[in-house]
């Protein structure tokens, strides 16, 4: 009898921790707040990544940027890469004083390089640019952010076998205003894990104090915090939304307003966070 009860205690603790991973592992998931559509614009650059300021959008496609008013739709401004030029794989950007700064790499140029790429935001004119080189991945979006810059660089799964890295290797790195590296972070594995071989493709600090960030495919963000120890972002929530990865930018002269891309259909959407 007693044997007995020890194979039922025994069975009981081993579905208790079963239900505590399940639990563990749905725990970011928040149903108290939700992203809701405000807006949307059938824009055919809308492939890469978005930069917004207080009057217009700046839609990336990997070697185009175009300039939209917020209010209507309109397009503005546009800038494309010739055929023979340096620029090759553009990512997510963010206006800084009247500068767009965005994330470039040689995507999927291997070994990858990385650069940061500056247009004038009135003409779209290029006007600088810093060389990361080999050293950290490839750069998929750029944020400033309480007198620093944030910059995340990606690795990939199907790189494996050549660059012997695969998408855990991917970082978040935080400059100085000269671009000189002071900390860096990982992903945590429930993230790379949902980055389904690929990487973190957006990200935008909010006015909340959190990093927001995107994968590549899924309908979703994650909210993270940096660690009060250690190396490994941590992960606070899970929040569904109607776009599929890629570049994503805070509305900063707004509240809760979020600019995003939707690639399969070229379209910008705007999303406001709210509590249900």
């Amino acid at each position: 009898m007693i044997i007995i009860i020890t194979k039922i205690a025994c069975n009981n603790l081993i579905l208790l921790i079963l239900m505590l991973m399940v639990l563990n592992n749905s725990s970011a998931q928040d149903d108290s707040i939700r992203f809701k559509e405000v807006a949307s614009f059938s824009v055919p650059e809308a492939r890469q990544g978005i930069a917004v300021d207080s009057q217009f959008f700046y839609v990336i496609d990997s070697k185009q940027i175009a300039k939209y008013e917020k209010e209507t739709g309109k397009i503005i401004k546009k800038w494309i890469e010739s055929g023979d030029g340096e620029i090759i794989h553009l990512n997510s950007g963010v206006i800084v004083e009247g500068k767009l700064i965005c994330a470039h790499s040689n995507y999927p140029g291997i070994p990858m390089t990385s650069s940061v790429e500056i247009w004038d935001a009135q003409n779209l004119e290029h006007i600088d640019s810093h060389s990361f080189g080999i050293k950290w991945g490839s750069c998929t979006w750029i944020d400033w952010y309480q007198g620093f810059w944030w910059a995340a660089f990606a690795h990939y799964n199907k790189f494996e076998d050549i660059n012997y890295t695969n998408n855990s290797y991917s970082t978040l790195v935080k400059f100085d205003k000269n671009w000189r590296a002071i900390e860096a972070w990982v992903y945590p594995t429930l993230l790379i894990e949902r980055f389904d071989g690929m990487s973190n493709s957006g990200g935008s600090w909010g006015q909340d104090g959190y990093l927001y960030l995107t994968g590549h495919d899924r309908d979703e963000i994650y909210v993270v915090s940096l660690p009060s120890a250690g190396s490994v972002l941590v992960l606070k929530k899970i929040l569904p939304i109607g776009i599929k990865g890629q570049g994503i930018c805070w509305d900063r002269m707004q509240k809760s307003v979020l600019y995003t891309i939707r690639r399969e259909d070229m379209q910008v959407v705007v999303f406001r966070l709210q509590d249900r």
